[in-house]
């Protein structure tokens, strides 16, 4: 099984950047997809970012202020969101999916934006 450990969230005002990192552990041979979904208060968890051998996919709401990388060497994945919005707030959740294995779901990690 995969343990992932999520770092970065916190309280930023609008306008400001964060920077989510997840790392992942275990017996990993490759991974298939990597993946940042997010989840406020009420609402159903939503995928913001995707990103897999064949390019990254995000969700139009955060097109153009966030970016998510991935360190292979380092079965890390990364979530730089810039330009924050009030409505980015919630907690934040990695997903990874390995070669062959089943996903898992990171702890979750706080993003507060105020106004």
């Amino acid at each position: 099984q995969v343990q992932l450990v999520e770092s970065g969230g916190g309280l930023v005002q609008a306008g400001g950047s964060l920077r989510l990192s997840c790392a992942a552990s275990g017996i990993i041979f490759s991974i298939d997809y990597m993946a940042w979904y997010r989840q406020a208060p009420g609402n159903q968890r939503e995928l913001v970012a995707a990103i897999t051998s064949g390019g990254t996919t995000y969700a139009d709401s955060v097109k153009g202020r966030f970016t998510i990388s991935r360190d292979n060497a380092k079965n890390t994945v990364y979530l730089q969101m810039n330009s924050l919005k009030p409505e980015d707030t919630g907690v934040y959740f990695c997903r990874v999916v390995p070669t062959a294995a089943f996903g898992s779901w990171g702890q979750g990690t706080q993003v507060t934006v105020s106004s």
